[in-house]
C-alpha cells in the first residue's frame, strides 16, 4: 500500500512529471530524459535544464526516481524508476482511465 501523503503529494500528476516518470522505466541521463519526454509527449512538453533537474532532484528525494553509476566518460547521472515511481504512474494511469470511462459517452454517438 502506498503511503497516502504521498499520494496526495503527488496525484494527480502533472503532464511534466507524468512523462519524467514513464521516460525513465530505463536508465536516462538528462538529456535523453528531455528528448524522451518531448518525443512520448510529441512535442506537447518541452522541458528546459532548470525545469528538469529540479524536477529530478523533487523526485528523488521522494524516493520515485534513483540516480544511478555515472557514465565516467562524460560525467552525466542517470536515472531510473523505483518501484514507488511506478505505483504512482500506475495510480495516475487508472485515476486517468477512469474519468475516461466515466465520461467518454459523452463524446460519442452512444450519447
Amino acid at each position: 500500500m502506498l503511503n497516502e501523503k504521498i499520494l496526495k503529494k503527488y496525484l494527480p500528476l502533472t503532464h511534466t512529471t507524468y512523462y519524467i516518470l514513464i521516460s525513465l522505466t530505463s536508465p536516462l541521463h538528462g538529456y535523453g530524459i528531455m528528448q524522451k519526454v518531448e518525443e512520448l509527449s510529441e512535442g506537447e512538453v518541452n522541458l528546459g535544464p532548470g525545469t528538469l533537474y529540479g524536477a529530478l532532484s523533487k523526485l528523488e528525494k521522494d524516493g520515485l526516481i534513483k540516480k544511478i553509476a555515472e557514465e565516467e566518460k562524460e560525467r552525466r547521472k542517470s536515472y531510473i524508476l523505483t518501484e514507488l515511481g511506478m505505483e504512482i504512474i500506475k495510480h495516475e494511469f487508472e485515476r486517468l482511465k477512469t474519468l475516461v470511462k466515466r465520461t467518454q459517452h459523452i463524446f460519442t454517438s452512444e450519447g
